[in-house]
């Protein structure tokens, strides 16, 4: 098997588009508490690369992990699952 398919994949939300070719994906979880056993809900922010510069605020996206391309890239686009409705 090659390196390739063990990279990576996440499902998210385009929360910002933070300049030319570059995005930050929202992606939400549940953990369950050690404790007291409740679902607690978290988020995690990512930086990914979009290269053609496809993706709006609210689309559903796909990202891979990939080579680092910028300090805080460590993520591309591979898809847009569903585009953000347009409003007006």
């Amino acid at each position: 098997m090659s390196d390739r398919k063990k990279r990576k994949t996440i499902t998210g939300t385009v929360t910002s588009r933070s300049g030319d070719k570059s995005i930050k994906v929202t992606y939400d979880y549940k953990i369950r508490h050690a404790l007291y056993m409740k679902e607690i809900r978290k988020k995690t922010v990512i930086h990914a690369h979009d290269e053609n510069n496809e993706c709006e605020l609210g689309d559903r996206v796909v990202i891979m992990e990939t080579r680092p391309i910028s300090k805080l890239k460590r993520f591309r686009v591979l898809e847009v699952l569903k585009k953000a409705p347009v409003i007006g």
